[in-house]
């Protein structure tokens, strides 16, 4: 158990699609090991940053300051001249661009940790996507604020965007709305809230009854996450199978 603590930050940096194919992938807390990975790619950032600059100065102005001193001669340089030749170095090094990039992308991790969603790093991203169209294989595309077809920029806004719509919106009760369309029947569940690991085409155990998860969407608030679901006639409980007990009595609306 405390090994997949240990193993969890390390394979949250993985693209969802590599996650999904671990035998153990549902027993690992993503949602811990997602924050700690990012919080730890984002102090590494910072620290490598904050080395990068004092090497800069300490060895590639001091030879520049050498040389033009051995060329030129006696000349008085301030340290503000000195400061501003080694921000030059630094702002122009292409490795200085590429901790800048870990940060921000360490940043926005946690960020989306918070919104339930496990963000992989990007050049893994870009390496699966690569892997996937040589191998030409498809996408599987359900609707979900954690899972989609776009890039890994796209999942980091659409992250951003859960989680500034869920701290302006206080948590209220489900809304359940059920109908029947051609003999079937449908449950749409109105949450004010993301939840946790609800990605189509999952099953979904609710009381004796079970659904496959179809849809999910944003609309307005109060309850801006809606999940539409469609009975099946008959289902396994097992851990794969989502179990949705709300915690607050949910309001039923449109019997």
């Amino acid at each position: 158990m405390w090994s997949l603590y240990i193993l969890g930050p390390f394979l949250s940096l993985l693209p969802r699609r590599w996650r999904k194919l671990l035998p153990f992938h549902d027993a690992v807390p993503w949602h811990f090991s997602s924050i700690v990975s990012g919080l730890a790619e984002f102090s590494l950032a910072v620290l490598g940053l904050v080395f990068w600059y004092s090497y800069s100065i300490t060895t590639w102005v001091s030879r520049l300051m050498d040389n033009a001193l051995r060329k030129a001669g006696p000349v008085e340089i301030t340290d503000h001249e000195v400061g501003f030749a080694a921000l030059l170095v630094v702002a122009t090094h292409p490795l200085t661009w590429v901790l800048a990039y870990f940060t921000v992308e360490g940043m926005a991790r946690v960020c989306a940790s918070f919104t339930d969603t496990v963000l992989g790093t990007l050049p893994l991203y870009l390496l699966e996507r690569i892997y996937a169209k040589i191998r030409g294989i498809k996408d599987s595309q359900p609707l979900g604020a954690s899972d989609s077809g776009q890039s890994n920029f796209s999942s980091y806004v659409s992250a951003l965007q859960d989680k500034i719509l869920t701290a302006r919106t206080p948590v209220s009760p489900d809304e359940l709305c059920r109908s029947i369309v051609s003999a079937e029947e449908f449950l749409e569940i109105r949450s004010s809230h993301p939840k946790e690991d609800w990605e189509p085409p999952r099953t979904v155990r609710f009381g004796d009854r079970y659904y496959r998860l179809e849809e999910c969407s944003r609309h307005s608030a109060p309850r801006s996450f809606v999940y539409k679901l469609r009975r099946v006639s008959a289902g396994v409980p097992g851990r794969t199978v989502l179990v949705y007990q709300p915690d607050q009595e949910p309001v039923v609306a449109n019997q």
